[in-house]
């Protein structure tokens, strides 16, 4: 069970921050580049030490996205903290490897309609894309992830098959990428789905480095988070304050949110080198930039102990 992790290395999971990116890049409104710097950096001020940043594609198909190398050069750079581009070519891996990325990520979507939908091509022209870049990041020693979106289901053709998913996470390996990332980009995993998935790819491929990327569309991400872990997955996708949704798919609401997902994570022993309160303050903080109320639960709650006076409450009369 996930509540007693049995070693210091088994105790520690890592959150991977990626609201600068998959929850920023829908928003209408342009957001500064240094806003989205003060963020990123407050973050990393409060210990998380992994973000998907940004990304380098076309500022034609993500406006939000238009600054990636300028925000990289605002990020202020902590030894131990990995700063990972998006990209989905070998243009937008030449632009991550000058910005001086930790990481690049890689997508493609287990579903044929969604990858036509959210990459305009097939899923077998974007893999040939990640062939093309995958020698660049090599080239330039940086690590390679891999993410499989529609993972566990597309809200256009419904189940995705995990032959898909296999062929995926084979290409990415074969290409370099250890890291493999599984994105629930609509919201449509569940315990058992994520068990499946996750189950075949450990017996097939033992050498991946798998994460997780959970939505929370149908409320319950954090129940697939608790999944994860008893399957051994440690490391995490999260959006501060619950930002997010892929603006290619109907219906897809924010991620998990990073503050509720390091609560949940800590109350079950877990270590993330995460300040809790600090996370919180930054999530409030977005909710200001954003102008409306996120979803993230754990910043207007506060942890369970915390204790309210009996003169702050109302109290029943008669």
């Amino acid at each position: 069970m996930p509540f007693a992790p049995r070693s210091a290395e088994d105790r520690f999971a890592l959150v991977t921050e990626v609201g600068a990116r998959d929850g920023f890049q829908s928003e209408p409104k342009w957001i500064p580049t240094e806003v989205k710097a003060q963020v990123i950096n407050a973050l990393i001020d409060a210990g998380v030490s992994s973000f998907e940043a940004t990304s380098f594609v076309s500022p034609r198909a993500v406006p939000q996205m238009a600054d990636a190398s300028e925000l990289m050069a605002l990020i202020r750079r902590k030894p131990g903290v990995r700063l990972t581009g998006l990209v989905p070519n070998a243009r937008g891996a030449e632009r991550a490897a000058a910005a001086k990325v930790d990481m690049m990520a890689s997508f493609v979507s287990a579903s044929e309609t969604h990858c036509q939908t959210n990459l305009n091509k097939s899923q077998d022209a974007a893999l040939a894309d990640f062939q093309e870049l995958a020698p660049i990041a090599h080239r330039y020693g940086i690590p390679l992830r891999g993410a499989v979106a529609t993972a566990f289901g597309c809200p256009f053709e419904g189940e995705v098959s995990i032959d898909n998913v296999l062929k995926l996470v084979e290409a990415y390996l074969r290409g370099g990428a250890r890291h493999i990332t599984l994105g629930d980009t609509t919201g449509m995993a569940t315990p058992p789905l994520v068990t499946r998935t996750v189950q075949v790819i450990q017996a097939r491929f033992p050498e991946a480095i798998i994460a997780l990327h959970f939505h929370n569309t149908r409320g319950i991400g954090l129940a697939n988070v608790m999944n994860g872990l008893e399957l051994g997955i440690r490391e995490y996708e999260s959006s501060i304050g619950g930002l997010g949704g892929c603006p290619f798919a109907p219906g897809a609401t924010g991620n998990i949110c990073t503050e509720d997902l390091v609560y949940l994570l800590h109350e079950c022993g877990y270590d993330t080198g995460i300040d809790l309160e600090a996370l919180a303050a930054v999530a409030r903080q977005v909710q200001g930039v954003m102008e409306r109320e996120l979803p993230g639960q754990f910043m207007k709650a506060g942890s369970r102990l915390k204790l309210s006076s009996l003169e702050s409450v109302r109290r029943a009369v008669g």
